[in-house]
């Protein structure tokens, strides 16, 4: 049932390469939102609409605490959940990648500027969830993933390009769909759509200026950006509906409990 685009790649990839950030900018506005429509049903509103996916902690795959040096900052639970990639080459191999995720922290703080990785959370093409921003994976901690739109939203970052016919793997889907349904705040449809304000003119909306996006967007919906790439970005509906059905599997099971 899955296109050529959920093809597992297998392949290793020199860690001399591992520094990435996202892909280069297009300019324009807003898109509208496909798909959009008052048919959608609301889901339940449930304490924790879907259980926690297994997720790889910092110190498991080794983060660097020395290079924070300051103190974690928390937002509101989530509204949205923003996807990215990394711009990665797809060729890696899934034992390698916790020593990426070191270079890719020291990345972000030595030459990004910034205290931490940006990402909330990173998922390798093996289904694999890493934790990333420090502050612990069971709050949410405000990172620096989405320019304007880093408030209450939490950040996901696919490791690759997933550009130029790289393809997606299903079980990196289910992965992000896992991290949706149990970090979107109780009641969020992740088919829906949300109103997220701008806190910063460097985004594609103007700062303190309201934006309709999808609660489960793609960073270029946001940003001056390719990223996530073409190919993930074709697949978020396949998330958001695979979340949304998390999320109701999750609360039919609590009723009948």
């Amino acid at each position: 049932m899955w296109s050529r685009r959920m093809a597992v790649l297998a392949a290793v990839l020199p860690l001399a390469v591992v520094v990435t950030w996202d892909a280069p900018a297009v300019v324009g506005s807003v898109p509208a939102l496909p798909g959009a429509g008052p048919e959608r049903r609301a889901l339940p509103a449930v304490e924790r609409p879907a259980g926690a996916p297994e997720v790889i902690t910092r110190v498991d795959w080794g983060a660097d605490e020395s290079l924070r040096t300051e103190k974690v900052t928390y937002t509101g639970a989530a509204r949205a959940v923003f996807v990215h990639h990394t711009n990665h080459p797809g060729d890696y191999d899934c034992a390698d990648v916790p020593a990426m995720l070191r270079a890719m922290q020291s990345d972000h703080v030595m030459r990004m500027g910034w205290d931490d990785l940006g990402y909330n959370f990173v998922v390798d093409k093996c289904g694999t969830i890493y934790e990333g921003r420090a502050g612990g994976v069971r709050r949410f901690v405000l990172g620096a993933h989405t320019t304007g739109f880093n408030m209450d939203t939490v950040g996901v970052a696919a490791l690759g390009s997933f550009d130029d016919g790289q393809a997606v793997p299903e079980a990196l889907v289910k992965a992000i769909a896992d991290l949706a349904a149990w970090k979107l705040r109780p009641g969020t449809d992740p088919r829906g759509e949300v109103r997220l304000v701008s806190s910063n003119d460097n985004s594609r909306v103007p700062e303190g200026d309201q934006a309709e996006m999808h609660v489960i967007s793609g960073h270029r919906d946001s940003g001056h950006t390719q990223c996530p790439g073409d190919e993930l970005y074709e697949v978020l509906p396949m998330i958001r509906e695979e979340a949304a059905r998390l999320r109701v599997r999750s609360a039919e099971g609590r009723a009948a409990g």
